[in-house]
């Protein structure tokens, strides 16, 4: 049920202090929510740890050196790490419940349409995130193999990775294509907003495999020319994706709205 002006008929005028208590609630779901996912991340540990020590085992059996291996260089360096491990996994886990959260505490104040585009957005979005991250993952192997080529090969020299840098290369990497792969879908949603229109959006293509190239090369290795090609490649699809996106929707504006597309 809606009111005249499409907002829920739920909502309803609340105090600043009603609203902190609705976000402490939310809030204290959201952390019993992640520390459940923590419990349950700590518990496959094991597994996750196996996974991200393949590409190790794979550039050790490639150079033949029984030394390329992962190291921890304190007492406690094994157990922070399967903490590390946890919490960002738990996070990951946890994602349907503490984005619902955050999803009810505005929902609310939106309205039917702007509930439906976020909907959308959230859909799109949720996919695209955790596609990026399987991307960083099979590009691994290559990154660790490419970069293991430059261990010169006398026997004095040998390939020795801290478990801790090593897995906060792999988490930052995974992150930061992740969000990368999201970023199309902020082009649709300003497009949506009437901030910036389709039409402009493929006309920056030039610009677009620039900053692609740019930012596939500051996300690899600087040595290894397939990854940030390979990168590059899957952000501009997605741009360009983004951009004929925003022309359907255009399009369906104009047919309801002309005199908003009108150039002058």
């Amino acid at each position: 049920m809606t009111t005249e002006d499409g907002r829920p008929k739920r909502e309803r005028r609340m105090s600043l202090g009603g609203h902190l208590k609705e976000l402490r609630r939310r809030l204290m779901i959201a952390v019993i929510a992640l520390l459940v996912g923590m419990i349950v991340s700590f518990i496959l540990t094991d597994y996750v740890i196996e996974f991200l020590i393949r590409p190790i085992e794979i550039v050790r059996d490639e150079l033949g050196d029984d030394f390329t291996r992962l190291t921890y260089q304190n007492i406690t360096g094994a157990f922070d790490m399967r903490l590390r491990i946890s919490f960002a996994l738990g996070i990951v886990l946890s994602a349907p419940v503490w984005l619902w959260q955050v999803w009810a505490f505005v929902m609310p104040g939106l309205r039917r349409r702007e509930i439906g585009y976020t909907i959308g957005f959230m859909a799109a979005a949720i996919p695209l995130f955790f596609g990026g991250c399987v991307v960083a993952l099979m590009l691994m192997p290559n990154i660790i193999r490419i970069m293991s080529e430059f261990v010169p090969a006398e026997a004095f020299a040998s390939q020795i990775y801290e478990a801790r840098s090593y897995y906060d290369f792999v988490l930052k990497l995974v992150v930061i294509v992740g969000i990368a792969f999201v970023l199309p879908v902020f082009l649709v949603a300003l497009n949506l907003a009437g901030v910036v229109r389709g039409k402009t959006i493929v006309r920056g293509w030039r610009i677009a495999v620039i900053v692609c190239l740019v930012f596939g090369m500051l996300a690899s290795p600087p040595a290894d020319m397939i990854t940030m090609l390979i990168l590059s490649a899957i952000l501009f699809a997605l741009y360009m994706g983004a951009g004929l996106v925003s022309l359907l929707f255009d399009r369906r504006k104009r047919k309801k709205n002309p005199e908003l597309f009108v150039d002058f």
